[in-house]
């Protein structure tokens, strides 16, 4: 299928120009164009007049359901709004079908990058990748210490009980994948790691606004140097629960030099590895001294992270093989995955 035929099935001009020309104004100028990154909720970016912005809406054919709820991470992006935490400027909510048929949310484009493979030339230099490290762990501790109960979230999620959900959940998807996957191979390795988590929740954590995606390729950074996140994305799976898990998810994309090759590249970028960029246990040391914390189950939150990417690894293969989806990264997932387990051995055993 083509991107402009894909195009067709998000977004109906005529019913969003209209429905703009009632909630924004009259604009001469109005296109569209499909954001590629990402494999979950759509983003669309639009210029309207002289207004560049957002809209972020589910995949088409999808129903509501809490995977693809666009106007739930709406509300955590509004009520954050005026908050430490830098965010994007929300703007609208749509639950009328009529317009582009599903719900969506629109916000205002933020300038600057967003950081995938690569580091941009102008942080290519060590005071300024030390400074990028900072922002990011110093940003998840604005996160984290949001009053959610102030903001209007306080019925958000359920924080008691999170860390022992996360950990049946995902076991729950890597065996719902692998009646589909074990046809390829089967990934022993996953069984004992999910096994040890059981073993090793911890007994008590704190209770917070949780992200639950926060890596370094869902924050944006303004331009200019130094380097300064203008706002936080990607907020579809925030809820309240363990802080941890955000801490932990984070470091697993964090790449240390003498790490081993990532099992995914097109995930996991290495140039942190760099003279400058922090270590791991640099930005856990800067997150205690901002949020008062003690991150005192290391390999936990680490393994839980590497066992929710072969999660997600197992199930996009899954996709892959009963015909689902044609994404290239999903048949890597065949030796990506057990690398994962391998990985998640290793930080339980103390050797990661």
């Amino acid at each position: 299928m083509s991107d402009e035929s894909y195009l067709d099935r998000l977004i109906d001009e005529g019913s969003l120009r209209s429905y703009f020309e009632e909630e924004l104004g009259p604009a001469e100028e109005f296109s569209i164009s499909h954001h590629q990154e990402g494999h979950s909720n759509e983003t669309l970016f639009v210029t309207w007049g002289d207004r560049e912005l957002v809209i972020r809406r589910p995949p088409p054919g999808e129903t509501a359901d809490t995977a693809h709820d666009v106007l739930r991470e709406y509300r955590v992006m509004d009520a954050l709004q005026g908050t430490a935490v830098p965010m994007p400027t929300t703007l609208l909510a749509c639950e009328d079908h009529d317009v582009i048929g599903g719900d969506f949310y629109v916000m205002e484009r933020l300038p600057g990058d967003v950081i995938r493979g690569e580091e941009p030339d102008r942080f290519a230099e060590p005071a300024y990748r030390e400074r990028l490290g900072e922002e990011l762990v110093e940003t998840l501790a604005e996160i984290h210490a949001v009053d959610y109960e102030a903001v209007g979230l306080g019925e958000f999620g359920r924080p008691e009980g999170f860390t022992e959900r996360q950990v049946e959940r995902w076991g729950k998807q890597i065996d719902w994948a692998a009646e589909t996957t074990a046809e390829r191979r089967e990934v022993p390795a996953l069984d004992r790691v999910g096994e040890w988590l059981e073993e090793s929740v911890p007994d008590d954590y704190p209770h917070t606004l949780v992200h639950g995606d926060y890596k370094l390729d869902n924050v944006s950074f303004e331009p200019g140097t130094p380097p300064e996140i203008g706002g936080v994305l990607d907020w579809e799976l925030s809820t309240l629960g363990d802080p941890f898990t955000d801490l932990g998810w984070m470091l697993s994309f964090w790449h240390d030099a003498g790490d081993p090759e990532p099992a995914i590249p097109e995930l996991y970028p290495t140039f942190m590895a760099r003279e400058g960029y922090p270590t791991r246990a640099e930005l856990v040391a800067r997150y205690e001294d901002a949020t008062g914390y003690a991150f005192e189950h290391d390999r936990f939150y680490r393994t839980l992270a590497v066992y929710k990417m072969a999660g997600l690894g197992e199930m996009f293969l899954a996709r892959y093989m009963n015909g689902d989806s044609d994404d290239d990264l999903y048949p890597k997932m065949e030796e990506a995955v057990p690398r994962l387990a391998e990985r998640a051995l290793a930080i339980i055993e103390g050797e990661d």
